[in-house]
């Protein structure tokens, strides 16, 4: 399976790569992204690209699978506009452009609570770009929903930090109905995308946040 990863520099990102690295069925892994990432693997390529002039043009997106994990926040983007363009263009355009080259299986990491009717800016960017991607009918869709996303960053985010700890020291408490907000570990959520990619079964798959908690 070939395949192209977008974001593989961030939190799930890397641990995605990781794993594909390390999986034999996977044959070809294209990384594209702001910075080069040096890796030596004989079936690893990293591409330094600017998401506002991808193009239709470039060889790396004739892969089977798409994994999608750009994303920002409101803060480091320094604004809604430029949050929005991340969060929503960007993989929309990725989509359309490997789409057209052949690829049929797109995986792209939202949040808990996407509704593009929400009040809440950040849930109506998550849930708009779940619209249009379920709208282009992709042989394969995976939509993962995850809650609060735990792990080390190397970037700084100390209120999603706060926030995610807090949830992390009452998950003893969260259970039934309330489990679907626990924070999850970065790593399962990589390892649960992989697993659900490499799954045959066609058509639109969302993802849960309680699917990458430990029983």
């Amino acid at each position: 399976m070939k395949v192209l990863l977008a974001g593989a520099t961030g939190l799930v990102g890397g641990h995605l790569l990781d794993y594909l690295l390390s999986n034999d069925e996977i044959t070809q892994i294209h990384a594209i992204g702001r910075r080069d990432i040096r890796i030596e693997n004989h079936k690893f390529v990293s591409h330094v690209v600017d998401f506002d002039k991808l193009s239709g043009d470039e060889s790396y997106f004739n892969v089977d699978t798409v994994f999608c994990c750009l994303g920002t926040t409101i803060k480091k983007a320094g604004s809604k506009q430029a949050f929005k363009k991340v969060d929503l263009e960007y993989p929309l355009k990725l989509a359309r452009l490997t789409q057209n080259a052949g690829a049929s299986c797109f995986s792209i990491i939202t949040a808990i609570g996407s509704d593009p009717d929400s009040r809440f800016f950040y849930n109506r960017v998550k849930g708009n770009v779940e619209y249009e991607l379920k709208n282009m009918k992709f042989e394969r869709l995976h939509i993962h929903r995850p809650a609060g996303i735990m792990g080390e960053r190397k970037e700084n985010r100390p209120g999603e930090s706060f926030f995610n700890g807090l949830l992390g020291a009452l998950s003893f408490v969260l259970f039934g109905p309330l489990r679907k907000i626990r924070p999850v570990e970065a790593k399962m959520i990589a390892k649960v995308m992989l697993d659900k990619t490499l799954d045959p079964e066609k058509g639109l798959r969302i993802v849960s946040s309680t699917e990458y908690q430990k029983p």
